[in-house]
């Protein structure tokens, strides 16, 4: 069970800290359930509401500096998902958004990146979807990112850069 000041990440709203744990005061909820009240450290100004018992949504803790930096160095060798049909690509990417895993979200958007150079250069436009999911797996990896790495969520794509031209 996590405790008030854990940060943790919750499903799509990504990084939150724990508030308060306890029962809730409002009508429609269980009075015998614990719940957690979370902040997403992104957006301050709501709260989110989750059953500690709850096994339909991932919560977990929020990657550590060290396994951040170590992601970043392995981006060059996390593989790309090639799947050309749309429908299915689209329910390969909701159910990798859906794991909260930071390498799955790397699979992602490297896949759209390459994907998106592919259809320019042949004079294709983006999909919708494509720039979607492409939109949702950057937001949510640089939220984590920027949190573990102690930086705002804008350095997060010039540090990745920056240690990608090291590698190289």
């Amino acid at each position: 069970m996590f405790q008030v000041n854990d940060v943790v990440i919750y499903g799509h709203h990504g990084v939150c800290e724990i508030t308060n744990v306890g029962t809730l005061k409002m009508p429609m909820a269980d009075q015998e359930k614990l719940y957690y009240t979370l902040r997403p450290v992104y957006h301050k100004e709501s709260s989110v509401y989750a059953p500690v018992e709850n096994r339909k949504i991932v919560m977990r803790s929020v990657i550590t500096k060290e396994e951040a930096e170590n992601l970043i160095q392995n981006i060059p060798r996390i593989e790309t998902v090639w799947i050309v049909n749309e429908k299915a690509r689209e329910v390969q990417f909701k159910e990798a958004m859906q794991t909260c895993d930071c390498e799955e979200l790397v699979k992602i958007i490297k896949t759209l990146y390459l994907r998106k150079q592919q259809r320019l250069e042949s004079g294709k436009k983006v999909t919708v979807v494509d720039e979607k999911y492409f939109r949702q797996a950057e937001d949510k990896l640089y939220e984590e990112l920027a949190y573990a790495l102690g930086m705002e969520k804008k350095q997060v794509g010039t540090y990745i850069s920056q240690h990608m031209e090291e590698k190289v």
